[in-house]
């Protein structure tokens, strides 16, 4: 006779291996959508040398801030409201959050083209072709998140899968022509190819007449989300316009550099992600007690792996570095220490992080993230001003330890407070 204890054993194994499977494709997507900047990052950085390199990556965490927005206002609601329900409900949210994301992309795509047009000179074309493609790459990024809200993390990674194809005769035809412009054309013309492509994927089409009924539906959570995006990428693009003007384009490059040293492990960190809000909001449904190590498992293991890989790129010898960055690794690997420390405290931050999403204490999100992006802008500009590059590097570093106790300082809270008066958070329209 069979116990109900036996019978609850199979369960739980078929529901790890689901979560398993779940992560596993979203490290396999992230790791083929990561090959393609990286590629890009690299074909600059080799072939244009390191202030073409830093023009590049201005226009690229620019493109980061826009990035948040469209995620704030469209996806990360969808994430939290739309993970694991019926087909019928994600079908209209996902119609209506592409929809979202396509007008941001049409509406700061075109500020950021008169931009582009305005400033003429190295920057100028660089930002104007940002504005074009813009579209394009938040249209994609919005399957990413609609494919992982369903479930389907195979649909993502077959669409990444499209534009890292598409991108290499792009790549091809960019570094014949030598420009920064170029190269952003490049990446996000290819993009824009795997866009129609989720639409095939999906059978969806973004309603762009949705896009206001989107935010005003989730309003409670999309404009706190927004803030809290754009305060993270932000106080990037803070930090890197403030060292560009302290110590020079040049050191935007050199940071850049070290932080594709960093990309392969980044590429995990961003893979999972993608799918850890959507696996948090499950475990708070089907056992919410088990949020918190969860959380801390996610978390702590990122963190660890940060480290390891940090301390796996001191053995790499000059020759090697120079072989991927040419002239930007002798400065760059200087610096392959502080980067690490600063991945490594994001990786243990991004656990609490995907706890608050999934528990929709957007207050509390925003608040820890307003507070980590004043550490980084104050960490980041002030060792520049104190020790040049090398001093911007650390106190960035430091800055992502301060940010990380304030998300686990606002989970523990929040998680205390639930514990007393649990009020669940379901929506599925």
């Amino acid at each position: 006779m069979t116990t109900e204890g036996e019978r609850t054993r199979p369960k739980a194994a078929n529901a790890r291996r689901a979560v398993v499977g779940r992560l596993s494709w979203g490290l396999a997507d992230q790791a083929a959508s990561s090959m393609g900047n990286f590629a890009v990052g690299i074909y600059v950085a080799r072939s244009l040398g390191v202030t073409a390199f830093g023009v590049f990556s201005l226009a690229w965490v620019t493109y980061g801030v826009v990035l948040n927005v469209s995620r704030g206002l469209a996806t990360d609601p969808l994430m939290v409201r739309f993970s694991g329900v019926p087909d019928v409900a994600w079908r209209g949210a996902v119609a209506r959050s592409s929809g979202t994301a396509l007008g941001v992309g049409a509406a700061l795509g075109a500020a950021c083209l008169v931009v582009g047009l305005a400033l003429g000179d190295r920057m100028g074309p660089a930002f104007a072709c940002l504005g074009v493609v813009l579209p394009g790459l938040l249209l994609q990024d919005a399957w990413r998140f609609a494919f992982f809200a369903a479930g389907a993390g195979r649909k993502a990674f077959v669409n990444d899968l499209v534009w890292g194809v598409a991108l290499v005769p792009a790549l091809v035809v960019a570094a014949r022509v030598g420009s920064v412009a170029a190269f952003v054309l490049a990446w996000g013309g290819s993009a824009a190819v795997a866009a129609v492509c989720g639409c095939f994927q999906s059978r969806i089409r973004p309603r762009l007449t949705g896009a206001r009924e989107w935010l005003r539906a989730h309003r409670d959570l999309g404009y706190r989300y927004l803030v809290e995006n754009v305060s993270n990428s932000g106080a990037g693009q803070l930090r890197a316009y403030g060292l560009g003007a302290i110590v020079g384009v040049s050191a935007v490059g050199v940071v850049r550099g070290a932080e594709l040293l960093l990309g392969p492990f980044t590429a995990v960190l961003m893979g999972l992600s993608l799918v850890t809000v959507a696996e948090a909001a499950r475990v708070l449904r089907r056992a919410p007690q088990r949020l918190g190590k969860f959380c801390l498992l996610l978390g702590g293991g990122q963190a660890v792996a940060a480290l390891f890989w940090g301390g796996a790129l001191l053995l790499v010898p000059d020759r090697g570095g120079e072989f991927v960055l040419g002239g930007v690794w002798s400065a760059a690997s200087d610096l392959i220490v502080p980067v690490t420390l600063g991945v490594a405290g994001a990786g243990l931050g991004t656990g609490a992080a995907a706890g608050l999403r999934a528990l929709g204490a957007a207050r509390r999100s925003l608040r820890s993230q307003l507070i980590a992006s004043a550490c980084y802008v104050i960490g980041g500009l002030g060792g520049a001003a104190a020790a040049g590059t090398a001093g911007s590097a650390w106190g960035v570093a430091a800055a992502t330890v301060c940010g990380s106790a304030a998300w686990w300082l606002q989970l523990r809270s929040v998680l205390r407070e639930r514990h007393q008066n649990p009020i669940p958070e379901v929506r599925t329209s």
